[in-house]
């Protein structure tokens, strides 16, 4: 292969690993820390910051609208002004030339358009700077500080319960609804993001970044979620509407009435609630009168699919019952024809479904869009728990062990390089110079393949990138001792470079591919610190490869046919 095509590859493995690392640059380094708190915190923490600020900046423009300020508006609202430029445009209208409140006021209907376009800014950017967060380098808890439980599902406990021994997709499933359920359960009590993963069989490793209250955080994890089917009273529905719609402060945040008698007795008030923008429960603003006593437990359910009606074509959810809940709901559906059902989580009604027959084992709900019936199908899948949760091990690091962390790593990786560069450049002169580069490359490559692959950085596999730095030298000490060799057999610059890589490129490898494959190995079968040291090392064994028989080739090629360099700088006593 010719110059030209290898300094192209080189180029375009440099710019590819660039475009992985700018998510990690732009989090890291050009997001503000306040955005990146925000950004941190949990759907509902986003929801509420939005709301907020949104009113607060409405509340800005309507007082300077209303004290007829023609003044520019304030730096912090040019993404807003933005936005307001474009429905100008899509209208036909002329763009003002000073953006007063005013001017900005006007690009809309009414003042709930305003506030809700506000609200969508927010919500827009801070979303957008979480999936920036997503997509960066992410730091381990000893580097970030905060909490990491380790769970284990019983499931000898769900066989002993059941009465029979578990299938291995019985055992899956149990798991991954486990999974399912403290995604949803950590998150909806407003936790900051958590990373929430499956190690093993049985096994459910959870990671809350921040400072995190221990005992509310086991309160979350062994609390159940109640999923139950209640009839709803329609017809007492219907009368606490409209007598809501006179009396609002009629009922309460706890959803008790001042006039108990306005409800049969038996029956409860239960808000109805959908998915928001966020992905977070949304109350309707509809309240749902239903029977105290549930119809159905949601434990009797085993499984629930989304499928398509064969004629109609539309989405349905389809649920199966065990024995006992099957002769339950068919007793329930059988005296309750032409009623509405609904499903209740955690006390929010979720949905309804009108009961057009008895139903047995096999239950059918129609009449929703695609994400609404993959929605439902996870509250039926995942909402009462399985499985017994058990806490296996527990552990807290605070923020300031993690910044300290952080700096005793940063000063390893600089200290390790530094000390590289001067044992190179002294004992191999000019050749030394190459040498560097291609560690400096080679350390810019394996940050980058952390980033493309979303891995975590930790601790661990700092070490692990500083046994590199040592490491990867290794490949270039062996080819500048074969071209030593060759220019004392009386050889030129050129010649000695191509036998000394010819000559030391399987020496190199082996070496190299024992040290990934035994990295490999450990990354397989280790957990936690083994595995994050295991991957580094793998991921710096492979980017060394690269640089000491591509980069750092075509570094001396280019010294030799562009400068035209005779002589060869590789040591004190070979000239």
């Amino acid at each position: 292969m010719n110059k030209t095509k290898r300094f192209l590859i080189v180029l375009i493995v440099l710019a590819v690993a660039f475009a992985f690392l700018v998510p990690s640059i732009r989090w890291y380094y050009l997001t503000p820390k306040e955005d990146q708190a925000l950004a941190l915190g949990s759907r509902e923490q986003i929801r509420d910051y939005a709301w907020r600020v949104a009113r607060s900046d409405m509340a800005d423009l309507e007082k300077l609208a209303t004290a007829n300020d023609e003044s520019p508006l304030p730096a912090r609202f040019d993404p807003m002004v933005k936005r307001a430029r474009k429905i100008y445009k899509d209208l036909g209208l002329k763009t003002p030339q000073v953006w007063s409140a005013k001017a900005y006021l006007a690009a809309f209907d009414n003042r709930a358009d305003a506030l809700a376009d506000l609200e969508d800014y927010y919500r827009t950017h801070v979303l957008s700077l979480k999936s920036l967060h997503g997509s960066a380098v992410q730091l381990g808890l000893d580097l970030s500080g905060g909490m990491s439980v380790i769970i284990r599902a019983d499931l000898a406990a769900l066989e002993a319960k059941t009465g029979r021994t578990l299938s291995a997709a019985e055992r899956n499933d149990a798991v991954v609804r486990a999974v399912e359920v403290l995604n949803n359960r950590i998150d909806k009590f407003g936790l900051t993001e958590p990373v929430i993963r499956r190690q093993g069989d049985d096994r459910i490793y959870v990671e809350i970044p921040g400072a995190a209250d221990p005992e509310r955080i086991n309160g979350i994890i062994m609390g159940r979620g109640r999923l139950a089917f209640h009839i709803v009273d329609e017809e007492a529905t219907s009368k606490l509407t409209t007598y809501l719609e006179a009396n609002p402060l009629a009922i309460d945040d706890k959803l008790n009435l001042t006039d108990p008698s306005l409800i049969p007795a038996g029956t409860v008030v239960r808000k109805f609630y959908t998915k928001d923008a966020y992905g977070l429960d949304e109350w309707t603003g509809r309240y749902m009168v239903i029977n105290a006593e549930p119809g159905l437990d949601g434990n009797h359910i085993e499984s629930a699919t989304v499928s398509s009606d064969p004629i109609t074509g539309q989405p349905e959810v389809v649920f199966n019952l065990d024995k006992e809940g099957g002769d339950i709901f068919y007793k329930l559906t059988s005296a309750n024809v032409n009623k509405t059902m609904a499903v209740v989580l955690d006390d929010r009604v979720r949905t309804g479904a009108r009961i057009s027959g008895p139903i047995q084992a096999n239950v059918k709900i129609t009449g929703f869009a695609a994400d609404e019936a993959n929605n439902l199908a996870l509250i039926l899948r995942s909402a009462a728990l399985p499985v017994e949760l058990v806490v296996e091990s527990q552990q807290a690091i605070g923020a300031s062990l993690g910044a300290d962390a952080i700096n005793q790593g940063k000063n390893a990786v600089i200290i390790g390089l530094l000390a590289v560069f001067a044992f190179m450049l002294v004992y191999y002169k000019g050749a030394g110079v190459n040498a560097a580069i291609a560690q400096i490359l080679n350390l810019y490559l394996m940050f980058s393949i952390l980033s493309a692959f979303n891995l975590t950085l930790t601790l661990p596999s700092i070490a692990g990138f500083v046994l590199t730095i040592g490491m990867a030298v290794d490949a270039n000490v062996i080819i500048f001792e074969r071209m030593k060799e060759e220019l004392r057999e009386g050889k030129g610059r050129k010649a000695s470079i191509q036998a000394g890589f010819a000559k030391a490129f399987w020496a190199v490898m082996d070496s190299n591919i024992t040290t990934i494959l035994a990295a490999l190995f450990l990354a397989q079968l280790g957990t936690g610190a083994i595995q994050g040291f295991a991957v580094s090392l793998a991921i710096g064994n492979m980017s060394s490869l690269f640089t000491a028989l591509f980069v750092s080739r075509l570094i001396f090629d280019f010294n030799t046919d562009v400068f035209k360099r005779q002589t060869l700088s590789i040591s004190w006593r070979v000239k």
